[in-house]
């Protein structure tokens, strides 16, 4: 039976994220990603992830394009650019995060990846003991992150989703800025409920990621997303002749939910199982982040590597404000405009991001409707009121 340091299981944005950090090279520990086969339906599929970042980060040499302003664009075509400051907009392509994972492991003594799904972790004060289906293969692990999908120990009482559907097109002729990404554009069909958004990344004049956002309740047929993607880059974007070079689609949960990271002794929980995902704006990458070098440096330090909090306990209840807010209708585009366009980019990014202040919070707060947020907080503090929500069994 191998026996590691480390089995971290999933290679998803949080599990590559993890063993990247934890993979220090000689003298550090051995650790294992544990992946599903490509046929797997349990794999995650290829993807584009993009985050904010001060200054030089760990995964730089992979980007596929970083940007220092973005652009945001109301539903009657005001658009405006937001500089970044000392912080860059930064695009990752998973494939390629996932072959220098793979790499750092083929260089870490004891380390490398096993191919199957676990169906079984059972932990305990010395350590934990990982099986696969359909093997008799067992693991043996010091400590495990795992980011399979898992409910939540507390039900949501807002529970939304975020659901997209992207294409890479390549046009014929010159149609993109490559220095103005579109972090959100309201120049496009509006759902019944919730709302939707255009995005755009341009990796030159010629190439963008372009997709159709939705915040909503359920996610569409694929079919559904085909009419609104194709009228956005016609008639909005101006792109015509085009093709599309990859498509990636997705959803994403945006709930109140709580989730656990600590699944028992030895046995932690990363990502979206692990309350990584922010309620509010469907990020988790930059909190993957900040949880897996929180865990490197403890593992390094000899100490146990439960990874921290994700976001602030005051970010999750002005989450659970919003997405109440969000859900009854009462706030929309304006509001996510109104967000970058009253405050300073700075500001809105750490708010995005889960490191704000206090006192950040407080001026976004009173830019914020006020009516609309209050009514949002009276429905979200009267569940409590009535009495403890039941947790779903695990």
């Amino acid at each position: 039976m191998r026996t590691v340091d480390i089995a971290v299981i999933g290679a998803g944005a949080a599990g590559l994220a993890f063993a990247h950090h934890l993979c220090a090279g000689p003298g550090g520990p051995s650790v294992v990603l544990v992946e599903p086969d490509t046929g797997d339906p349990r794999r995650p599929a290829p993807r584009t992830w993009c985050y904010w970042e001060d200054g030089h980060g760990a995964f730089d040499d992979l980007l596929t394009a970083s940007w220092a302003s973005v652009d945001v664009c109301s539903g009657d075509g005001v658009r405006s650019r937001h500089p970044l400051g000392p912080a860059r907009y930064k695009m990752l392509g998973s494939e390629v995060l996932a072959g220098a994972v793979e790499e750092r492991l083929a260089r870490t003594p004891g380390s490398g990846r096993l191919v199957g799904a676990v169906s079984h972790v059972r932990a305990g004060p010395a350590g934990a003991r990982l099986t696969l289906e359909g093997d008799r293969t067992a693991l043996r692990a010091g400590w495990v992150f795992d980011s399979r999908p898992r409910p939540p120990v507390r039900a949501p009482r807002t529970a939304l989703v975020q659901h997209f559907r992207g294409w890479t097109v390549r046009t014929e002729q010159p149609a993109f800025d490559p220095a103005a990404p579109l972090l959100i554009d309201f120049r496009v069909p509006q759902p019944d409920t919730g709302l939707a958004f255009g995005y755009v990344l341009p990796t030159d004049s010629r190439r963008a990621l372009v997709e159709y956002t939705v915040f909503g309740r359920e996610p569409w047929p694929e079919d559904a997303y085909d009419l609104p993607l194709t009228g956005y880059l016609h008639d909005v974007l101006g792109v015509r002749a085009h093709r599309v070079e990859a498509v990636e689609a997705g959803t994403v949960p945006m709930t109140d939910a709580r989730h656990l990271r600590v699944e028992g002794p030895r046995h932690f929980r990363i990502g979206a199982a692990g309350g990584a995902v922010r309620p509010s704006t469907g990020y988790s990458f930059a909190a993957s982040q900040r949880q897996a070098r929180a865990a490197a440096r403890a593992v390094l330090a000899g100490r146990p590597p439960t990874p921290p909090r994700p976001y602030p306990r005051r970010h999750l209840l002005m989450d659970a404000v919003l997405l109440r807010a969000l859900d009854r209708g009462r706030i929309g585009p304006d509001f996510f405009t109104g967000l970058f366009r009253s405050n300073g980019t700075g500001d809105v990014l750490r708010f995005l991001d889960g490191t704000s202040t206090p006192a950040q919070e407080l001026a976004i707060g009173l830019r914020s409707p006020l009516r609309a947020m209050l009514r949002s907080s009276l429905d979200t503090a009267r569940p409590r009121l009535r009495g403890p929500a039941t947790p779903e069994p695990p």
